[in-house]
């Protein structure tokens, strides 16, 4: 009989680790609203929020505030139990997909190695695609639990376009995964940094994901199961209070993992442009990883700001052009990437050099 041992050192670190990864997130999103107010209003040139605080930095505190102090709504005719379910599984899909990201190499606390990630799973990719599909259930448990028409219209609209776009994305990491031969997020970094970043391999790659990640995080101009101006307000029409804000913040959360995957896939993920990192933990150790995460970090701020920046200037499709361009353009330029990319793999396994 076997004996099953726990290495509770090692469960611990995760924990805590896990632990990290969520606070951080959540702040991260909290202050993203902030940003994104911010840079809304720059590019309309406005003042945006500058009351709360110096410089406005309070106002996602007061806004974390109203949201807890508004009166709690449960519609007459909706399903109680689901409806509550909704939120709190956007919310939980949307932190799950940290626990395969790689944040930076290794730190050594205790005479111990921390590996900055929570799980180095060897099927990375799928796990994500399979989290990501589970979120989409949030968003339709909620709408349909609501009892609203137009919620309903806006949950059909959100599962088809999840529906539409994920394949296109799916198609698009066929390609990355020929090229590295593994599903898993880590080794994909290692791999870029022993050589070049993917985006130099897969350009046309990640533009289809980058497209499907705005499609699937539900952002202008992909944000038809939100349209206001067609369906009052969406598939939440009927929250209030912190349930309204589990999907907002969900809505962020994505956005920032959508960064993350975006930059582990294509921008070699923590690795530092330019420098050697085995010299750099050679010679400074902790700092080096330290260095790593914020480099990651920075990579996911400027996808967000890519992903505000396109908010507030390109205007919402139809709902046919939405799914003509998923269906009749994005699949078929995926599958053209995926083909030319087969054959430059199998040309270079029979010899050829590029």
């Amino acid at each position: 009989m076997t004996v099953l041992t726990i290495d509770w050192i090692l469960l611990i670190e995760k924990l805590a680790l896990i632990i990290i990864i969520i606070f951080a997130s959540l702040g991260i999103a909290l202050y993203t609203t902030f940003a994104e107010r911010k840079v809304a209003a720059i590019l309309q040139d406005r003042p945006g929020p500058n009351r709360a605080g110096p410089f406005g930095i309070l106002q996602p505190l007061a806004d974390g505030v109203k949201m807890f102090t508004k009166e709690e709504i449960i519609p007459t005719h909706a399903n109680k139990w689901l409806f509550i379910l909704g939120p709190g599984l956007a919310m939980v899909a949307s932190l799950m997909t940290c626990a395969v990201i790689p944040w930076g190499g290794t730190i050594e606390l205790f005479e111990r190695k921390i590996n900055l990630q929570v799980a180095d799973v060897n099927i990375a990719i799928l796990y994500i695609f399979a989290v990501v599909s589970l979120g989409i259930y949030g968003i339709m448990i909620g709408g349909w639990a609501s009892n609203n028409k137009f919620s309903l219209m806006a949950v059909l609209r959100a599962a088809s376009q999840a529906i539409s776009y994920e394949l296109a994305m799916g198609l698009s990491l066929i390609a990355v995964l020929m090229i590295t031969g593994t599903l898993s997020l880590g080794e994909m970094v290692k791999q870029q940094q022993a050589g070049y970043w993917n985006i130099v391999y897969q350009p046309l790659g990640f533009l289809i994901f980058f497209i499907c990640a705005l499609a699937e995080c539900n952002r202008t101009p992909f944000d038809l199961p939100e349209a206001e101006s067609e369906l009052n307000f969406g598939y939440h029409q009927e929250y209030s209070s912190m349930k309204l804000g589990f999907y907002l913040f969900a809505e962020y959360i994505n956005m920032i993992m959508s960064s993350a995957v975006m930059a582990t896939l294509y921008f070699g993920g923590y690795d530092i442009p330019f420098v050697d990192d085995a010299k750099l933990f050679t010679s400074i150790g902790n700092w080096a990883a330290l260095i790593q995460v914020a480099v990651i970090l920075t990579k996911i701020v400027i996808f967000i700001f890519v992903f505000m920046w396109i908010r507030w200037t390109i205007p919402r499709f139809r709902y046919d052009q939405l799914m003509n361009l998923g269906w009749k353009k994005m699949i078929p330029l995926a599958l053209f990437n995926m083909l030319i990319t087969a054959f430059i793999v199998l040309l270079k396994h029979n010899g050829w050099k590029f």
